[in-house]
């Protein structure tokens, strides 16, 4: 298991790069499974681990791991500026579309191909195909079942990560379930997905 997220953060603090690198070999791959399970693109997902794990860096002063694990924090940090992503593409995709001669979805297309390998592609594929299980939930109830059903996280690490209470990540999880159960529909974990080229990215 290694030292634990307390002693090599407080080595961070200290401005240890090496035992921020520990950190990321040991967070980084469950970061960008969720950033792709919120996004479902290859490349924003690997973006949204970048900002993260600056964020961590830059808040390395002032931010205590709670219950010897990082990891909600990151998470909550990565849903944050997964919004901000969101915010901003559909500001751009409008400035486009107020350009003379222009088609946001050429652009899209091109830069895709650009970059397209066939495993990208189909992880894509398979979380959208997963996020469209999740697509009759209200976005409280999507958030705790990207989280706690596609990610594994725990409850307990839900309620930090999204900075409620465990109760209410219950209800949500609960009434989300529910409604899945009526729909014939149970979103799978993200970790079956093929991600394995995130190894080459990231490290």
């Amino acid at each position: 298991m290694g030292e634990s997220d307390e002693n090599l953060w407080s080595a961070c603090v200290g401005g240890d790069a090496d035992a921020f690198g520990a950190l990321f070999n040991r967070h980084a791959d469950a970061v960008f499974r969720y950033c792709l399970s919120r996004c479902g693109s290859w490349h924003d997902a690997e973006e949204l681990v970048s900002i993260t794990f600056l964020e961590a860096w830059r808040q390395r002063n002032k931010l205590k791991p709670q219950k010897d694990s990082l990891l909600p924090w990151l998470l909550g940090v990565a849903t944050n500026a997964n919004l901000n992503r969101a915010r901003a593409s559909r500001r751009y995709a409008d400035f486009l579309t107020r350009l003379p001669h222009s088609d946001p979805r050429h652009d899209e297309h091109e830069a895709d191909h650009a970059e397209s390998v066939t495993s990208r592609v189909d992880a894509e594929r398979e979380v959208h195909a997963l996020l469209d299980t999740t697509a009759g939930l209200h976005e409280g109830e999507r958030d705790v079942v990207i989280l706690c059903l596609m990610n594994g996280i725990s409850q307990e690490d839900a309620a930090r990560t999204l900075g409620i209470r465990v109760g209410t990540v219950k209800s949500r999880l609960h009434r989300a379930k529910a409604k899945l159960t009526q729909i014939n529909q149970t979103p799978a974990p993200v970790d079956q997905i093929d991600t394995t080229m995130i190894e080459a990215r990231l490290s």
